[in-house]
């Protein structure tokens, strides 16, 4: 294993805790901003008909990550409160983050903000590559001011360039924007298939952050795997040592 020039990071738990999503407080916030609401629908209802609407679509659950092709919320939201009847005069970004913030609020995972700085300090660059719905400019929002000290190159969200991890295109994307080949790179992430699997497939050396994991898992031997951040922080100090 060699130094890397670049390490690329999930955002949910990751680097951002989120807390669990309520899609009902979500539309609730939204619904304060309906100008009009034509069969007078309650959170529950229209929350109720776009949980129809993603299992149509194979959009949700998160686990299920057979679906590689983003479903933006630019196109989602729009036609989720046009077809029951409900005008919000706010553009989709603006829905975005009121809806977001109230159903799923996060925090800097523990001892990301040290990490990040740390890797400043090594001169080894940063980025994000993120499988999410929210506007590009929002998930970059929120990553800045919960980190604002970060110096992420790029943030490449799915909901911005089609593809979904684990597809292997997402990945080449960023190795692109970075100017470097896969052999340079690491990617941090604690989804075993969309992160791991899919950073391996593209040539990436994956690093798999099991610290905020809330579900049964089994630790892989071939995988270079953390519960804290200062773990890859020594294990990086180590390969310096070594001059690899």
């Amino acid at each position: 294993m060699k130094l890397p020039k670049m390490i690329l990071f999930d955002y949910g738990q990751t680097l951002v805790n989120e807390q669990k999503f309520d899609g009902i407080k979500g539309t609730e916030a939204v619904l304060k901003y309906a100008i009009k609401n034509k069969y007078n629908l309650t959170a529950e209802q229209v929350q109720k008909e776009a949980e129809a609407v993603n299992n149509e679509l194979g959009r949700f659950p998160a686990r299920n990550h057979i679906l590689q092709i983003e479903v933006p919320n630019v196109m989602f939201t729009p036609y989720i409160y046009e077809s029951q009847g409900i005008e919000i005069p706010l553009g989709t970004e603006e829905i975005d983050k009121i809806f977001w913030d109230a159903a799923a609020p996060g925090v800097p995972v523990n001892g990301i903000a040290d990490f990040l700085l740390f890797l400043k300090k090594k001169k080894i660059r940063t980025g994000v590559i993120s499988n999410i719905s929210y506007a590009s400019r929002i998930v970059a929002d929120r990553i800045n001011t919960l980190l604002p000290d970060n110096s992420f190159e790029f943030i490449i969200t799915s909901s911005n360039y089609i593809f979904r991890k684990p597809h292997k295109r997402i990945f080449n994307l960023a190795l692109e924007k970075a100017g470097l080949t896969a052999e340079e790179v690491w990617y941090a992430g604690d989804q075993y298939e969309c992160d791991i699997v899919g950073a391996r497939n593209a040539g990436i050396t994956p690093v798999w952050y099991i610290g905020n994991i809330d579900m049964p898992y089994e630790e892989k031997e071939d995988v270079l795997t953390i519960k804290e951040w200062n773990m890859l922080e020594n294990k990086i100090e180590e390969l310096c040592r070594a001059g690899l």
